[in-house]
């Protein structure tokens, strides 16, 4: 299994859209790799409208879907497929998913990236999360047993958070979203910790020395990371 600060396992797969070399064809794009456990099941398809329904808000984050499940590519088209024709979910219909669904009837893809549970499926990949940055870097796992849909907002907060924080040099505490203070990296030196009981710099908020936040506007927040993506 990948872990985080790892490079993303390399691997050549044929998808709903084509061939893909992953990670290598999303050099400077933020990917969300992600696995279901069958197409035509019920949870899957919710999972898959909500994705198709908030692509556009991934990619305004620079940020690309890419699916995983063990089914052949024929099953793959004609569930898309049903799924634009016939299923509504969440106020959305006749939704087209067109980011790459990938192929992987001999699990290897799955595998490779510990997406297999044996002690909840062994045919069946579980509901995996990888967050890869632009350099092809593991930045977050996120796993969910086969009887729980994902969180949607939760995987964009992720997205935004991260992007955040590598932008602005900052930590995000619990629950942040843009708008919220962030947490200052705590400092490295008595020195240092000294200096922020005693001489706070300017809009910063220290409780104590290793724990200081400040204001980062959530304008802010959007205009860099639109403007570095």
């Amino acid at each position: 299994m990948p872990r985080i600060g790892e490079p993303a396992p390399e691997f050549t797969a044929v998808t709903t859209q084509g061939e893909i070399n992953f990670p290598s064809d999303y050099a400077g794009k933020w990917v969300i790799l992600f696995s279901h456990p069958a197409d035509f099941t019920p949870v899957c398809t919710s999972e898959f409208i909500t994705f198709a329904a908030m692509q556009n808000e991934f990619s305004a984050y620079n940020t690309d879907l890419v699916g995983l499940s063990v089914d052949g590519l024929y099953s793959h088209i004609a569930w898309l497929r049903t799924i634009r024709e016939k299923i509504s979910f969440n106020g959305h219909s006749d939704v087209e998913v067109t980011f790459p669904l990938i192929e992987d009837i001999t699990m290897e893809v799955a595998t490779k990236y510990g997406m297999i549970m044996p002690g909840e499926d062994s045919t069946k990949a579980v509901r995996a999360v990888f967050v890869v940055d632009p350099e092809g870097i593991v930045r977050t796992l996120l796993y969910y047993p086969l009887s729980l849909g994902r969180n949607f907002d939760e995987l964009l907060r992720i997205v935004k958070g991260l992007q955040a924080a590598d932008h602005f040099a900052v930590a995000t505490p619990a629950d942040w979203r843009p708008g919220d203070k962030v947490i200052v990296p705590t400092a490295g030196s008595c020195g240092t910790a000294k200096d922020r009981m005693t001489d706070v710099e300017s809009g910063m908020d220290c409780q104590d020395w290793f724990f200081c936040t400040k204001d980062i506007s959530a304008d802010e927040v959007e205009e860099a990371i639109r403007a570095k993506n």
